[in-house]
């Protein structure tokens, strides 16, 4: 969950840069790619760990 957060934070962090910065743009495109692809990483995450719970 650290990486999660840590990783979230650097793809806002790059993407305010990137949209406040004349000339950085891809700064922004950076910050919204990693945002996408750590939704990704923690929804397959989150799936995976649903269906490894044991019923009772």
């Amino acid at each position: 969950m650290t990486l999660f957060l840590a990783l979230v934070i650097i793809a806002i962090v790059l993407g305010i840069i990137g949209a406040t910065a004349d000339g950085l743009l891809f700064l922004l495109v950076i910050g919204i790619v990693l945002l996408v692809a750590d939704l990704i990483y923690i929804t397959k995450r989150m799936r995976r760990s649903a269906h490894r719970r044991p019923v009772r």
